[in-house]
């Protein structure tokens, strides 16, 4: 077999033949890409293979795990699936885990947690580990312990030219800077080690709120965020229940806001830390408890079916009651659509540079917001014309945008970079892939080299309603 022939890999899949369209769906049915070919990658051979044909053929190259996020770069090029490759193995001692690049969070929890350990992933447990990762990864202990890239020790990367590369701070400091922010835009990562923390348990939940207390709660979050310590990181989402059979009955149509809390402490603690919210008013559920960290994805309870949404967030140098009331008010029940709106206090060790450094930028902001629609009723053009107005009013307090949160627009890459970092990530573009073979959402491409990639509104988004938030 040469370098570049698929014909002796186990998985390949094209349009019309058996097990493509499987292979290729994903969580998010909004948005999806035909590739001329699919391969459904067993370990790193096979990718590095999948590689070496794609630029044979100069077909650019896509990479999903459990398809959270969209790989439009593959429209008409090279997609290569990783969720067969889901090995997972701690290392107590050195508290680390190795995974592969098909890893979702779950899995790495219920591995960590018989030792007493933790990983940095975020509220949904079925999120793939490795895209999270290089995206930068806001978990639930965020404020505590940083970004889940800044423990990032090692990658084993398939570059532009087919070479499997094992990337550390010391061995290769351009690369492991660019991989940790700049992610599948500098090749397909097939497996990685990163640390851990000694969090066993942790005190956490939820307190649901009724639209009715809607100022109140966003008053007193908003001054509550200030006094707590960095062991605490929470977050607030509002929304509009759906009118489905499948969603409890007292909460059906009900406009809501829930507050969700991680401290990384005992029970005595965090009822006195939560005692103010407490004190807001009545609740509909309050499920603020004690738990092992196996438990965390309660915290948030994300969705774990697959639907149609569409969003973009915004990370932000300050907030005030009444701009966000605004924003609630834009996006209530009112709106021409369902809408998610979650904020996400940042600080604390989100804003320290970490000892190997990476590209994740922004790290000055003092909050991140989201809004999500799902894409079942109202066309894509009204859904973008409302988030328009939502994000146009942040304009003046707006530093950027997350890399793991644009939530199916590859249209828009202003922003998600500060104009230093920009710049680095497009030189070292230059040098490991000069031809933009690897294309991602957040696309960077080389000086001089014209965007190529876009976006395909599926055509029958399915009629599912999300829950309260999404994936960090």
């Amino acid at each position: 077999m040469s370098e570049n022939s698929l014909t002796a890999l186990p998985y390949v899949f094209r349009p019309g033949g058996p097990g493509y369209d499987d292979e290729v769906a994903g969580f998010q049915l909004g948005f999806s890409p035909r590739p001329e070919v699919v391969v459904g990658a067993t370990g790193a051979d096979d990718v590095r293979v999948a590689v070496a044909h794609a630029a044979a053929h100069g077909l650019p190259v896509g990479v999903q795990a459990t398809g959270h996020g969209v790989p439009a770069a593959a429209e008409g090029g090279l997609l290569i699936t990783t969720k067969r490759m889901d090995g997972v193995r701690i290392d107590p001692g050195a508290r680390t885990a190795r995974i592969e690049a098909g890893v979702r969070w779950r899995q790495v929890v219920e591995a960590a947690g018989p030792h007493g350990l933790a990983p940095l992933n975020g509220s949904a447990p079925g999120v793939g580990a490795v895209s999270y990762l290089l995206g930068g990864g806001l978990g639930l202990l965020a404020r505590e312990f940083g970004y889940a890239a800044d423990h990032v020790r090692a990658l084993d990367v398939v570059t532009a030219d087919a070479k499997l590369r094992h990337v550390t701070p010391a061995s290769d400091p351009d690369l492991f800077w660019a991989l940790l922010g700049g992610g599948h835009n500098f090749g397909v990562v097939t497996g990685l080690e990163v640390g851990l923390v000694p969090v066993a348990r942790l005190y956490g939940g939820a307190l649901l709120f009724d639209g009715g207390l809607r100022d109140q709660v966003v008053r007193t979050y908003l001054d509550w965020v200030d006094t707590v310590p960095d062991t605490v990181t929470s977050s607030l989402a509002v929304m509009v229940y759906p009118d489905m059979e499948q969603i409890p009955a007292f909460l059906r149509g009900r406009y809501t806001l829930s507050i969700r809390v991680a401290f990384n402490g005992d029970t005595a603690a965090g009822e006195r830390l939560v005692a103010p919210l407490r004190a807001i008013g009545p609740v509909i559920t309050d499920s603020l408890r004690e738990m092992p960290y196996t438990e965390s994805a309660t915290i948030h309870s994300d969705p774990e079916f697959p639907h149609a949404y569409w969003g973009d967030g915004a990370m932000l140098s300050g907030l005030d009651a009444p701009t966000l009331t605004d924003l609630l008010e834009l996006t209530g029940p009112g709106a021409p659509t369902m809408c998610i709106v979650q904020l996400n206090p940042l600080g604390g060790a989100l804003a320290k540079e970490p000892a190997a450094p990476n590209a994740v930028p922004h790290r000055g902001a003092a909050f991140l917001i989201r809004g999500l629609s799902p894409l079942a009723g109202p066309d894509l053009g009204t859904v973008r014309e409302l988030y328009g107005r939502f994000f146009g009013r942040l304009a003046p307090v707006t530093v950027g945008r997350s890399l793991n949160f644009v939530f199916g627009d590859g249209a828009r890459t202003e922003g998600l970079y500060d104009e230093a970092t920009a710049a680095r990530l497009a030189g070292l573009k230059a040098h490991y892939d000069p031809a933009n073979l690897f294309r991602r959402n957040y696309n960077i491409r080389p000086a001089g080299d014209a965007p190529r990639q876009r976006e395909q509104p599926a055509g029958a988004a399915r009629n599912l309603a999300p829950g309260r938030g999404r994936g960090c």
